[in-house]
């Protein structure tokens, strides 16, 4: 359970150095956000055969910096979105 909250967090923050621009968003959020992303990786690589979802293989870890870097500009987009309101 630790690997997994530490792997969020790496994925998370992987994320953040990808996507271009400051994100506004707390280390809470970025954990979360990785967290997610390293669920959507893990059901992918588990939907394409090449591991479980909980087990850390390449094609996962890439799926889920994809996912995780797709959720950051959603974030990004709602919080924005709230603050102009």
């Amino acid at each position: 359970m630790i690997g997994f909250i530490v792997a969020g967090l790496v994925i998370g923050a992987l994320a953040r150095l990808i996507k271009p621009g400051k994100q506004n968003l707390s280390v809470l959020v970025t954990l979360l956000l990785g967290l997610a992303g390293s669920v959507i990786g893990g059901i992918i690589a588990n939907l394409l055969g090449t591991g479980d979802i909980f087990e850390l293989n390449f094609l996962g870890f890439v799926v889920a910096i994809i996912a995780a870097v797709i959720l950051i500009g959603v974030a990004e987009g709602a919080a924005g979105s709230r603050s102009r309101t």
